[in-house]
């Protein structure tokens, strides 16, 4: 009896992860016949999970969503990750610390013994460490706001807080949201810009989502053969952070190498000069980090950097005063 409920909670969770099971596959992940399949299945029928069967050669099981589903049941890797999870939930999301708590209050309490034990073992405190200071915390609602118009495939209109941007007024961006991302510790929304006519990503805490949104669209296909693989690319090779500059420095290259860290390249341009490329997650941190080589130097660009390099001047200047 043991060996059966052992192997139904293992069937129910393999339901549950995907949408579509072929039959001959469950069997082979739970080591058991098709008919033992066939047998276990009718026994979640029995205590009323809907799984819907699919006849033919490539016939299958999908568990249906419903009402009258009872409450999920987890194994034991997944009861530990939903409460690590949610101990960790609101380190990037603002707003949802009190339904976290609540949630994982409730896992908790439905979880036996043994597990029970376990998750109270793996209290997770998150610090803010230097090392951590890149997370940015994004607000719930705007995060859902984002999320329902990438699922809707509905054009998205928003103000963006781009880094040194003038008070003048700047229409709303009109964008078609393909994917919500995170890299870094940061949110990232990847979409089509209709008035650039090319693919952009923005950083969702800096964006102000406006209502209503506008027409449903066809999703394009990506640049890239997935998400994953769009995003590392642009990341990657902009030296993995999203903020990229260059300066001429009045200083060798060689002296500048040694100094300069991992990701960033430095090219000879005479022999007391060179040219380096950085990267930073601001601005404003990248143009600190140029004024941090003891040695004159000229911003070549892009706009942004030499912007931050004004703002961080004005602020060196009144400190200093």
């Amino acid at each position: 009896m043991s060996e059966t409920s052992a192997r139904l909670l293992s069937l129910l969770s393999l339901l549950q992860a995907r949408r579509d099971w072929p039959g001959a596959l469950l069997a082979e992940r739970l080591e058991v016949s098709p008919r033992t399949v066939r047998r276990d299945v009718d026994r979640l029928r029995d205590l009323g999970y809907p799984v819907r069967a699919s006849k033919g050669p490539d016939g299958g099981y999908r568990l249906d969503a419903g009402a009258d589903l009872p409450p999920l049941l987890f194994d034991d890797d997944q009861a530990i990750a939903v409460a690590v999870a949610l101990q960790t939930a609101t380190t990037t999301v603002t707003g949802i610390e009190e339904g976290a708590l609540r949630a994982l209050a409730t896992v908790r309490q439905v979880m036996p013994a043994r597990l029970r034990q376990r998750v109270d073992a793996l209290q997770v405190t998150t610090v803010d460490k230097y090392a951590d200071r890149r997370r940015t915390a994004v607000d719930s609602d705007q995060l859902i706001a984002v999320g329902m118009a990438v699922r809707a495939h509905e054009v998205l209109r928003f103000d963006y807080a781009s880094p040194g941007a003038s008070d003048e007024f700047v229409p709303p961006r009109k964008v078609e949201p393909h994917h919500l991302v995170t890299w870094g510790g940061r949110w990232y929304m990847v979409g089509w810009d209709l008035d650039r006519k090319d693919w952009r990503t923005f950083r969702v805490d800096r964006m102000t989502p406006k209502t209503p949104t506008g027409p449903r669209f066809t999703p394009r296909d990506l640049p890239a053969p997935d998400i994953a693989t769009y995003i590392s690319g642009k990341f990657k090779g902009r030296g993995q952070l999203p903020c990229t500059g260059e300066a001429i420095l009045q200083a060798k290259a060689s002296d500048i190498v040694q100094w300069a860290g991992g990701g960033a390249i430095v090219e000879e341009v005479t022999a007391s000069s060179c040219r380096l490329t950085l990267s930073s997650w601001s601005w404003t941190g990248l143009a600190a980090t140029f004024g941090m080589f003891e040695c004159d130097l000229e911003f070549v660009g892009p706009a942004e950097l030499i912007d931050a390099a004004h703002h961080l001047a004005a602020r060196y200047t009144a400190a200093a005063s």
